[in-house]
């Protein structure tokens, strides 16, 4: 059962002032639709699409991974144009989400899935509890029984066929993907929607949404292993300080096997794959080039999502060199590179007991640890 997501982020959202559509004004250290966009990357949902204004296409390079398609005027045209961008995949089912709502959990996406086994549409709701007024010139006119009624959410889940029909079909103009589904006489499904999965609208919204988001910590984790063996040279590099050694570590880079393998644990800390899918071999740009830059770029991306690394720890795996005259260097020069203070940085050594590849000197391998948190 492939499920696809397609993300709107086409409106200009003035109300919510700032002088930028508000996906792209910064919400605790990132953008907007950055942190819309990862909790769907996070959630494990391939493919995502995003749907941009025409005067946004610029931004497409930001989100490698995506497919993102130009939108309409109006939502309807917007959704409408994503779809059309899936019909090709043809996924089973699609959640459409506002980019507006960063703060959607698993557990909202989840909940919409499940329902999706039973019914051709589902979409969060919260029940109304307010007392309800109708308003005539400033002055109350009247109350509204408020059973049955819900605030609607996303993101708003179909079977992709029965949704793609639906917007086809429909003239325009609907408030949502809901409206444009029952007009085509799709059963909807109301789950649970959580307060925290608000819409930014106004600017007051940005404050509450920092407010809820300072109470989630966000804790990731990730290792990494690496191995080079040894061929011609006179030294080594090994977690950014250069040993001289009879014989050399060889690789497409400088073979600095200790922070490849720390590198790849902060990526791996974030879902980013490896240094490969970051810095492929088959590029002759980074053939001996200093793993210095792989360790900050990933340092870097962390701190983009809006993570710092709290802690990171290197085991090297050899006979020889010996490690321990060296390690505190080690340990300052990964802690200068990462942008972290030395004390959160380990680098220690242990042999093989000459068993194995590393125990006959063949070559160095490499484990690496890494805590990654919401900054």
């Amino acid at each position: 059962m492939t499920t696809a997501a397609i993300i709107v982020a086409a409106g200009r959202g003035t109300r919510a002032g700032g002088g930028l559509p508000k996906q792209w004004r910064p919400l605790k250290g990132r953008l907007v639709a950055d942190w819309t966009i990862d909790a769907f990357r996070n959630f494990g949902i391939d493919p995502i699409i995003l749907v941009l204004h025409r005067d946004d296409m610029d931004h497409a390079e930001q989100y490698p991974g995506l497919t993102v398609c130009a939108g309409g005027t109006t939502r309807c045209e917007s959704v409408r144009a994503g779809l059309e961008a899936l019909r090709q995949i043809a996924p089973d089912r699609v959640l459409i989400h506002d980019v507006a709502r960063p703060l959607v959990s698993p557990d909202v996406m989840a909940r919409v899935c499940d329902a999706l086994d039973t019914a051709e549409g589902a979409a969060p709701a919260l029940p109304i509890t307010d007392a309800l007024w109708r308003g005539e010139s400033g002055r109350v006119a009247g109350t509204e029984d408020r059973s049955g009624l819900f605030r609607a959410q996303t993101p708003q889940g179909f079977h992709f066929a029965a949704i793609l029909a639906a917007h086809e079909a429909h003239p325009g103009g609907a408030a949502d993907d809901v409206e444009v589904a029952r007009a085509a006489g799709i059963d909807v499904a109301i789950v649970p929607g959580e307060e925290r999965n608000l819409k930014i609208t106004t600017p007051e919204d940005f404050a509450r949404a920092e407010d809820l988001m300072r109470g989630q910590m966000d804790i990731r984790l990730g290792n990494g292993f690496d191995v080079h063996r040894f061929g011609p040279g006179d030294h080594v590099m090994l977690c950014g300080v250069k040993l001289p050694h009879e014989r050399g570590l060889q690789g497409h880079s400088d073979a600095d096997v200790g922070m490849h393998a720390l590198t790849d644990a902060i990526y791996g800390a974030m879902a980013e794959g490896d240094i490969g899918r970051h810095f492929p071999p088959s590029d002759p740009q980074w053939k001996g080039a200093a793993s210095e830059i792989f360790l900050a770029h990933a340092a870097e991306l962390a701190q983009e999502r809006g993570f710092r690394v709290s802690n990171a720890d290197v085991t090297l795996i050899c006979e020889r060199p010996k490690i321990g005259p060296h390690a505190a260097a080690m340990q300052a020069e990964l802690a200068r590179i990462a942008g972290i203070e030395a004390g959160r940085v380990s680098v220690k050594a242990t042999t093989s007991e000459r068993l194995g590849f590393t125990g006959r000197e063949e070559g160095i391998a490499a484990i690496a640890t890494v805590t990654l948190v919401s900054a």
